[in-house]
């Protein structure tokens, strides 16, 4: 392992968030330096929320201005209308432009939460790379970039070589993503003098191309950095679940699921996950993660505090905790639960509402076939009794002061409110 001096690596080394860098020495240097050093990360529009999958990646921003630097937020407005080659089978679902900027809107609101944004020496910047991308000649662009690039060096990048072995196709369009990355790097050190680009480590054949032509044209030399892909100690992605992404938005997940989420993390993975999505000390950690048995919970539960804490504010974990009291540890009320709700009237209740059909509705089924399999295999429940009959509809007497908990396993919870 790399030993470095600066605090920056030092801290990130030692929560696991580096991979590979470009110039381990010179950065380390170059981080020492008394004045900050400013660097970016990328994000796509392809959505309107960011997901846990980018948690890390913004944790890494979060900790490059808590050591004293500079982070650049590049927002993708104009890289979104390509779309960078992936493993998947085809390329991406092109967006049309107000897609894009509702997309921007809602994905910038997790920065300003966990960044503080201004006109500082430290403080964050938010960019959209379609203010410089929509300008470009392409001509111009072809002649003073792309000499830059070789194909045979492209295609020998993981991702595009995994397309190509796989004899999938790879438009022209997306072959041109690694060029566009690279002059938004290259934009920025002539800008800005930012001179660390950071992605995770599926961006590295980008970045290295990044590095080297700010190396070659740039005002200032440029160093690239990424994180390790973060899994699940039983192989899982991050950020995925059965039920769907973990999104960073309450509008997307509330904030209760996104405890939740946190809460039920594997025993193995919780030191780690509090390294990487907590700023608690790295001495508390090391105590957390010893613990064992049914000690290890409340690991857990500080783990969903802290990373809530970060994403949704302190009373949203007071609210969080409280919803989990009432549904696990007593009998409290749920009139003030973050669940995910319906309200149906009493009309519709007297004619017939099936309860497939409220657990579609609520998220804890993707389909009526589903909540019928869940019911099957005695995994669905209503206001805590396991249900037997796939047929079976909500009465008036299901409804205590006027809500109805459903329950899909023991873990996600919803509520049919009476009104």
């Amino acid at each position: 392992m790399t030993s470095y001096k600066s605090p920056f690596l030092q801290e990130i080394n030692a929560r696991g968030f580096i991979n590979q860098v470009t110039h381990p020495h010179e950065l380390d240097e170059a981080l020492l330096n008394n004045k900050p050093i400013i660097g970016y990360i990328g994000f796509d529009a392809t959505a309107d929320s960011l997901h846990v999958g980018s948690f890390v990646q913004i944790m890494l921003l979060h900790w490059m201005q808590k050591m004293g630097h500079k982070p650049i937020v590049i927002l993708g407005g104009g890289t979104t209308k390509i779309g960078d080659p992936s493993d998947k089978d085809e390329m991406r679902k092109m967006l049309d432009e107000e897609s894009i900027q509702k997309n921007i809107t809602g994905i910038s609101k997790i920065f300003h939460r966990l960044l503080k944004v201004g006109d500082g020496p430290t403080d964050a910047v938010i960019l959209n790379n379609d203010d410089w991308l929509k300008n470009i000649k392409y001509l111009e662009f072809l002649r003073d970039y792309g000499k830059h690039f070789t194909i045979n060096r492209m295609i020998s990048f993981e991702r595009v070589k995994a397309r190509l072995e796989k004899e999938l196709p790879l438009t022209f369009l997306e072959f041109n993503y690694m060029l566009i990355q690279a002059y938004d790097f290259l934009e920025l050190n002539q800008k800005y003098n930012c001179r660390l680009q950071m992605g995770g480590a599926d961006q590295w054949g980008n970045i290295v191309s990044s590095v080297d032509l700010v190396r070659r044209l740039g005002q200032s030399e440029g160093f690239g950095l990424t994180t390790p892909l973060i899994t699940t100690s039983s192989g899982a992605k991050m950020g995925k679940t059965a039920q769907g992404a973990v999104w960073l938005n309450s509008d997307k997940l509330s904030a209760f699921d996104f405890w939740q989420f946190w809460r039920n993390t594997e025993d193995a993975d919780v030191g780690r996950f509090l390294r990487l999505f907590t700023t608690l000390p790295l001495e508390e950690i090391a105590r957390l993660e010893k613990r064992e048995g049914a000690e290890i919970n409340e690991s857990k539960k500080m783990l969903a505090d802290e990373t809530t804490r970060l994403v949704h504010g302190d009373e949203a974990v007071l609210e969080a905790r409280k919803t989990a009291h009432d549904l696990f540890e007593s009998q409290g009320s749920l009139d003030h639960a973050q669940l995910p709700h319906i309200e149906i009237s009493l009309s519709q209740i007297t004619s017939g509402f099936l309860l497939i059909d409220a657990f579609r509705e609520l998220g804890l089924a993707t389909s009526n076939g589903e909540a019928r399999r869940l019911i099957r295999g005695g995994g669905a429940r209503l206001n805590d009794s396991v249900l037997s009959d796939e047929n079976q509809k909500l009465a008036p007497s299901d409804f205590e002061e006027g809500l109805a908990k459903l329950s899909a396993g023991k873990k996600r919870h919803g509520v049919v409110r009476r009104i």
